[in-house]
């Protein structure tokens, strides 16, 4: 099951806080953010690497992005 975190329109750090706080839960390896600045999504990217997740996917949607993190094995 994928998870989806929905951080369009938050400001840092709340897209990183937001990501760190679904990939610290336990469950399927899998989630998506939704993130509306560049800056965002390096952090997310960066943040959910330091915690061991792999960045699986980052798709341009217009002006938004979709990320999709892998729990690393």
């Amino acid at each position: 099951m994928n998870r989806i975190v929905d951080a369009r329109g938050l400001s840092c750090p709340q897209p990183v806080l937001a990501t760190l706080k679904e990939i610290g839960k336990p469950g399927p390896g899998e989630v998506t953010v939704l993130v509306d600045t560049d800056t965002s999504r390096e952090n997310v990217c960066r943040a959910a690497a330091s915690k061991g997740w792999q960045v699986k996917t980052v798709s341009p949607e217009g002006t938004e992005y979709r990320i999709t993190l892998g729990r690393n094995s």
